[in-house]
């Protein structure tokens, strides 16, 4: 389930494709040939046609290219025909996973102090490590690699507030531990609240925030957490107990997702009743989450200011509980995996598309310019990146009686760190 970029211009992506073909071409059938003579050594050293990206689709004879380009560079630029990201015309959902061994993760679960033991999974004992070495690639354009020190500018005087459930904690984590190993120790902090936590990079005068609202508008379950889902009442014509925390706000990300996949029906209720909660009805789950988005986006039209905040929304985060979605029928969940399923456009029973639909359709008829990072096809595929046995329960580790346990006991809902969530800060971050 795709969605439409909100000013992609169909158009501009098919005259880029007509215009690089022919170039593509020419260049490809002279590197060839190139290949096959004997003096191609010393034409490469001599000749400083050669020296260049004389394939670039900005500029083929650009004076500027680089003119030490080794043959790789060369054979790289003819192979790789994508274009620099633009958050209005890449479709980030359009790509696949690329293994890289090479990739080094900038934390770890042992490194980084602000991660949570939940998503800690090699501190929780997983042996395998190949998850961490995946690459997102976009079918159509070329991701921007995660600085650090670019991002904090970016930052620079702002305050960021991630706003939703644990998966939604889980990037945040994620940013943070992104970014917070070049900031000197004396010149970072945090402060862990109930429901808001802020990290705070003081040199850049910018802070890292995460808010705990798992249905974005209000319930009985947000402040003491209910177990039981058929005991959760939500008001979902209301935002205001948890909103006054996302103003004032420069970048608000919300999410909300796995909370409402409960159960096929949502104890609410709206307006005034004289009995309170007990004025609820039980709604179809996406009839509930629809009048629930309507009104977070009636809350982000009529409250913030496009001039001076920007708002995404995340998409959801999938599940994979059943292993023969990904056609493992003796699977145990997502338990055994250690590599993402590649089958092209795969979308398994842990992705609700009546969901996704209205995420689509509410924010497309939003005033406010809403920036959706639409992570779900991506994250699809990532059967092998979620917590499983490697995680806690009840605060806490989970025993060795409980991990052999790997039928009941594995969690294919969260993901390790590093891991998924990193990617969705480095589209996030693009965008920015």
């Amino acid at each position: 389930m795709s969605f439409p970029p909100s000013t992609a211009s169909g158009a501009m992506k098919a005259f880029r494709g007509k215009l690089h073909f022919p170039i593509i071409m020419v260049c490809a059938i002279a590197f060839i040939s190139l290949l096959y003579t004997e003096r191609i050594g010393i034409i490469l050293s001599s000749n400083p046609f050669f020296k260049v990206k004389s394939c670039s689709k900005t500029n083929a004879t650009s004076k500027n290219q680089n003119r030490n380009a080794t043959l790789d560079k060369l054979r790289d630029t003819i192979l790789d025909d994508r274009f620099e990201f633009d958050p209005e015309e890449c479709s980030i959902e359009n790509g696949k996973w690329v293994f890289n061994r090479s990739i080094k993760p900038l934390y770890s679960d042992r490194s980084c102090p602000y991660l949570d033991r939940q998503v800690s999974c090699v501190k929780n004992g997983r042996p395998d490590s190949g998850y961490r070495y995946w690459q997102w690639q976009i079918q159509d354009c070329t991701l921007p690699r995660f600085d650090p020190e670019v991002v904090l500018k970016k930052l620079s005087g702002k305050r960021l507030l991630f706003v939703g459930d644990s998966l939604q904690r889980g990037q945040w984590q994620s940013l943070v531990c992104m970014v917070e190993s070049i900031i000197p120790e004396d010149q970072k902090s945090i402060r862990r609240g109930h429901s808001h936590t802020v990290f705070r990079a003081k040199e850049y005068n910018a802070s890292i925030e995460f808010y705990w609202a798992p249905f974005l508008v209000d319930s009985n379950s947000d402040e003491q957490i209910i177990g039981n889902p058929k005991e959760r009442i939500l008001k979902v014509d209301s935002v205001a107990k948890h909103a006054k925390y996302w103003t004032g706000v420069d970048i608000l990300v919300f999410n909300t997702y796995v909370w409402w996949m409960s159960g096929y029906t949502i104890k609410s209720y709206w307006g005034s009743f004289p009995n309170g909660e007990e004025g609820y009805e039980e709604l179809e789950a996406p009839a509930a989450y629809r009048i629930a988005l309507k009104t977070w986006a009636n809350w982000v039209d009529t409250n913030v200011n496009p001039n001076k905040t920007r708002v995404f929304f995340t998409t959801m985060s999938p599940t994979h509980m059943r292993s023969a979605d990904w056609e493992n029928p003796d699977g145990m969940r997502c338990f055994n995996e250690t590599k993402p399923y590649m089958k092209k456009g795969f979308w398994g029973t842990g992705s609700d598309k009546k969901i996704m639909r209205v995420v689509s359709e509410v924010i497309s008829k939003m005033k406010f310019p809403v920036s959706v990072l639409n992570v779900t096809q991506m994250s699809n595929y990532r059967v092998d990146a979620h917590t499983k046995v490697y995680t806690e329960t009840g605060g806490q580790v989970l025993n060795d009686e409980q991990k052999a346990d790997v039928l009941h006991n594995s969690d294919c809902i969260h993901w390790c760190l590093p891991g998924v969530p990193d990617t969705w800060n480095q589209i996030f971050v693009a965008h920015l």
